[in-house]
């Protein structure tokens, strides 16, 4: 027969108790996978992609019930939806954006592009900016044209980087330097910081090597539309110039 209850035996013992960690306790399951020439890791019977400059190297996996992320060592490269149907994959486009600067004939029939449609980070105004960069600078230009403008996801907010590509088409400007100016013109528009934050190094984006001058007048002057603007009329300055040299003693 008890003569006290379970709480008040409880409340009798819990001083004695260790508090409780306050580290938190992982629950997923680590793997080690090597990301194979394709740019993904195979985890169970799935397959996930992680960035191509993580090309044969061993990542640290570690699968959950909902979700898997990717690290390399402390920091962390990718985060999936964690799959289930036996082999499924899942290919992020930004995972491959610097394979695709080189090799940007690749672009129009890769899976990334089709699950990136299917997802809806790829929108119809992405669309019309690269059928109009095509059409301008034909096919490769303008495919390398769209993957600096997929580069700007990494740095600015998906909203205004379709509000810049909104904008440059208005102007008929099809260049990635055109629609990231624009882009952060919304956000500040709205009250809101141009740049998002990045978690972990920023990989070095494609450009040229150190030794190249690059002329930005000729830049501009050859992928920006001409200004039909007249110039400016200076005769007035020049009398108020004039008036200043009467008047000073």
């Amino acid at each position: 027969m008890r003569i006290r209850t379970i709480g008040q035996d409880f409340l009798h013992e819990s001083v004695l108790l260790l508090p409780q960690p306050t580290d938190g306790f992982e629950t997923g399951a680590v793997f080690t996978p090597r990301v194979d020439r394709y740019g993904m890791i195979a985890v169970r019977v799935c397959r996930y992609s992680v960035p191509a400059r993580f090309i044969g190297r061993s990542v640290r996996v570690v699968l959950r019930s909902s979700d898997l992320v990717v690290f390399h060592g402390r920091t962390e490269i990718a985060r999936h939806p964690r799959l289930t149907a036996k082999g499924a994959e899942r290919v992020v486009l930004d995972h491959f954006l610097e394979v695709l600067l080189a090799k940007p004939g690749a672009m129009a029939g890769s899976e990334a592009l089709d699950q990136a449609r299917r997802e809806g980070r790829f929108t119809a105004a992405h669309e019309a900016f690269w059928a109009a960069a095509k059409s301008a600078e034909g096919d490769t230009e303008g495919t390398k044209q769209l993957v600096h403008v997929l580069l700007l996801h990494r740095h600015l907010e998906h909203r205004d980087v379709v509000a810049g590509i909104r904008s440059a088409l208005a102007v008929g400007a099809c260049t990635a330097d055109v629609v990231a100016l624009e882009a952060r013109k919304a956000a500040q528009a709205d009250g809101r910081s141009p740049t998002v934050a990045v978690t972990g190094p920023a990989p070095a984006l494609p450009g040229p090597e150190p030794s190249e001058v690059v002329s930005l007048s000729a830049h501009r002057a050859t992928r920006l539309p001409a200004d039909q603007r007249p110039l400016p009329a200076l005769e007035r300055w020049d009398q108020l110039l004039n008036q200043s040299r009467k008047d000073a003693p």
